[in-house]
């Protein structure tokens, strides 16, 4: 300093100089002092403490966004399409009119129709009001004309039948009469039954033939009234319009309307989706503990951040196998009030299968295997030997990054997830409860 006083440097100067030397010891004693305690820390190791959990279960699947229905829309017979009333993208209600139909050629088969049924109701209800009495009259003045006839010939044949005795006329004289009197007789019996048959109507069969001819022609009636209706296109339930495959004037058949293959879709008017729901295939080993009705949560790899929820709503009877992994598909319903999903999209779905209450968990990675045994590493207890032994412990099921302890632990052991040198284990084997199946399962599902 005095050195440098006698060359003449500045007081200040001087006093800037002593400040800066005393900041670069600080900085070298700072950095060796943070650079001994991750050394330290690593010559020690890291521990945690065992917890007493509720810890809720959870298994996982992949899945994707498929409508609950989905048809193609057709006519029920082949014919030019008329008018549509929709579009893609539009959501209609069940019965909801979308299209309309060319009917022309049904107009004049409904005309007909209904002319053939009044004819046969008329005919039908004359064979039940019977004959007219004034028909009823000519035949009973018929028989009063017979009855008269009959009584003339007789007393004829009965004068021609003295005068033959006494010999006034011949043989044949009397048997002309005789004729007369039976041919009127013959004929008062033929006017007596045409009188009856009016009185009597008309015959049962008659009247059962006319009923049937009757409900023939209601029946050809009908199945125009029903050609004509169907020329009107209904939706057949709620839903959304996904595509459009005609435009009025196109000629359309009937024979892919519910058909779902795109190579069939030409001859169709347009294609219909319903409700979204999920389907996701749940492994073989997790499929026992998935139950109707069960809460689930659904991320969608188009909406980051964002979750869905619904409920389990069927269960496959039947298994699906793909490259020899075999699993179950699961269907659930999806809140989506804002109409956000699409069908295909991805997803991956938590099925919330309940809660393990009071268990002891650790970290999956503190579990080792040593001495042909799965274990952890558990630090000595505060006060004394803060060395850390190996430790057999049974496991159960593990749930995301924890793993619940069955026995060989207690609240407040400490268990190692680093390790210090020399006691680096070579193996870590996570354990899981039979049954219940780990990460990485079959059919895409795992447990959490």
């Amino acid at each position: 300093m005095k050195d440098l006083k006698k060359l003449g440097v500045p007081k200040w100067l001087i006093t800037l100089l002593v400040l800066g030397l005393l900041a670069g010891i600080g900085y070298v004693v700072f950095t060796q002092m943070t650079a001994a305690n991750p050394k330290e820390s690593r010559r020690r190791g890291r521990a945690v403490a065992v917890e007493q959990v509720n810890l809720p279960v959870t298994i996982s699947a992949n899945g994707t966004v498929q409508p609950e229905r989905s048809v193609n829309v057709s006519p029920k017979t082949s014919g030019k399409l008329k008018e549509l009333l929709v579009k893609e993208g539009d959501r209609v209600e069940q019965g909801q009119i979308l299209a309309y139909m060319d009917d022309s050629n049904f107009q004049g088969q409904l005309t007909q129709a209904r002319g053939q049924v009044e004819s046969a109701q008329a005919n039908l209800q004359r064979l039940l009001a019977g004959n007219r009495t004034q028909d009823i009259a000519q035949a009973q003045a018929r028989v009063r004309d017979a009855e008269a006839l009959v009584r003339k010939t007789e007393q004829t044949l009965q004068q021609n039948q003295r005068l033959f005795n006494t010999g006034a006329i011949s043989q044949r004289e009397l048997n002309n009469s005789l004729a007369d009197r039976d041919s009127a007789i013959a004929q008062l019996t033929l006017n007596k039954q045409a009188l009856s048959l009016q009185q009597a109507g008309s015959r049962p069969e008659e009247i059962a033939e006319a009923s049937a001819q009757v409900t023939t022609a209601e029946g050809s009636l009908q199945t125009v009234q029903i050609q004509i209706a169907d020329a009107v296109i209904r939706a057949p339930f709620s839903g959304v319009v996904t595509k459009k495959f005609a435009d009025p004037g196109a000629f359309v058949t009937p024979t892919t309307s519910g058909s779902a293959v795109s190579s069939a879709t030409s001859s169709s008017i347009l294609s219909l989706a319903s409700n979204n729901q999920i389907m996701a295939n749940v492994a073989e080993s997790n499929i026992a503990q998935i139950k109707l009705g069960q809460s689930v949560e659904i991320k969608v790899d188009a909406y980051p951040g964002k979750i869905f929820t619904g409920k389990v709503i069927q269960l496959a009877t039947q298994s699906t196998t793909v490259q020899n992994v075999t699993s179950f598909e699961v269907k659930s319903s999806i809140a989506d009030p804002s109409k956000l999903l699409r069908a295909g999209m991805s997803v991956d779905v938590d099925f919330k299968v309940g809660t393990l209450s009071d268990v002891l968990v650790i970290p999956t990675v503190a579990i080792v295997r040593q001495e042909g045994a799965s274990g952890v590493l558990v630090m000595g207890r505060e006060g004394g030997d803060r060395r850390s032994e190996f430790r057999p412990i049974t496991t159960g099921v593990s749930v995301t990054d924890k793993t619940v302890v069955l026995s060989g632990l207690q609240v407040g052991d400490r268990v190692m997830l680093s390790f210090a040198q020399g006691e680096r284990p070579q193996s870590r084997t996570p354990s899981m409860l039979p049954g219940m199946g780990g990460g990485g399962g079959s059919g895409g599902s795992r447990q959490r």
